[in-house]
């Protein structure tokens, strides 16, 4: 196992598991604004909020891809914002009932989370752009969810063949984009772009949570 490397952080993360869901009806009732991870099968998703966190043993790490099959609730700083580990699309290895399962329990947290403020969508960053993935962010667009792309794994390749990559993803997503989404460079083993990516869901925070608030407050009295 790699050795983890610190960054410091100020304030640092207090994060804790809250709970796992197998459907949004069983999502914990929070209005703190929430951020979502997914990605493909393999793609380093847990160990990268493990290295968010800067707590190895907060998400569980597999060797085997697709161990995530549910909706993984985390507090983060402290109860200000939630963190979602997501299952991996992809699915390697389970059945095409399971792959459906997974499909429909996804989207419809996607659509339907009314405190969801952006996505992280994982990009194994030694790859050249993925048919998954590519579809997984047409969806996204199609369901006007917000999402930011997060490259990991660049520990694993140099920088001039992960800016080979990162380019051909930009010009494949400018075939149907008219802008490209934020983009971080991380690395689980070297702590790359954590700091970078907490202080922008941080900044989020402090921006949205008023309104979110006032927001599903309103939703519960209409409904009510």
């Amino acid at each position: 196992m790699a050795k983890q490397i610190t960054v410091k952080l100020d304030p640092p993360i207090k994060a804790e598991f809250v709970k796992s869901a197998s459907r949004t009806s069983e999502c914990p009732k929070i209005s703190v604004p929430e951020f979502a991870f997914i990605g493909r099968s393999n793609v380093g998703k847990s160990s990268l909020i493990n290295c968010l966190a800067n707590n190895s043993g907060l998400a569980k790490i597999s060797g085997r891809p697709g161990k995530t099959q549910l909706i993984n609730h985390f507090t983060m700083d402290a109860g200000l914002w939630s963190l979602v580990d997501l299952p991996g699309y992809g699915y390697a290895k389970v059945s095409k009932v399971q792959r459906e399962i997974f499909s429909k329990m996804i989207s419809h947290y996607l659509k339907n989370r009314r405190n969801l403020v952006n996505v992280f969508v994982l990009i194994d960053g030694r790859l050249e752009p993925q048919k998954k993935d590519i579809d997984f962010i047409r969806n996204l667009g199609e369901w006007r969810i917000p999402f930011s792309l997060v490259f990991t794994k660049l520990d694993k390749l140099s920088s001039s063949a992960f800016g080979k990559n990162q380019a051909a993803f930009k010009r494949k997503m400018l075939q149907e984009w008219e802008n490209i989404p934020p983009m971080y460079l991380t690395s689980a083993e070297t702590a790359l772009g954590r700091v970078e990516l907490i202080e922008s869901i941080r900044k989020l925070t402090l921006e949205l949570s008023p309104l979110l608030l006032e927001e599903i407050n309103n939703s519960e009295i209409s409904l009510g």
